[in-house]
């Protein structure tokens, strides 16, 4: 149950950084670090990242995000289902 809680605050978390960093971005403000925002999918947040990348369409033609946040999301799903079926 606190691992349901831990991804579910960590993804929607992750979602609204890569909002925020998009808004940012446009009104040319200090951004979000790339390190930080796949800092963020890595700890859990893979899906809200992914997500992210698709709504606000942010960091689509980075190749480490384009490829590397479904790796990480695809990689998480695994560990997820291996913990919680096992």
């Amino acid at each position: 149950m606190i691992l349901y809680w831990y991804l579910l605050i960590i993804n929607v978390f992750t979602f609204v950084c890569y909002g925020l960093d998009k808004l940012k971005a446009k009104r040319n403000a200090r951004r979000i670090s790339e390190r930080a925002l796949l800092l963020l999918a890595l700890v859990g947040g893979s899906v809200g990242a992914w997500l992210g990348m698709l709504v606000w369409r942010h960091k689509t033609k980075h190749a480490m995000f384009s490829i590397g946040v479904p790796v990480m999301l695809l990689l998480q799903a695994a560990l997820y289902w291996w913990i919680t079926v096992r």
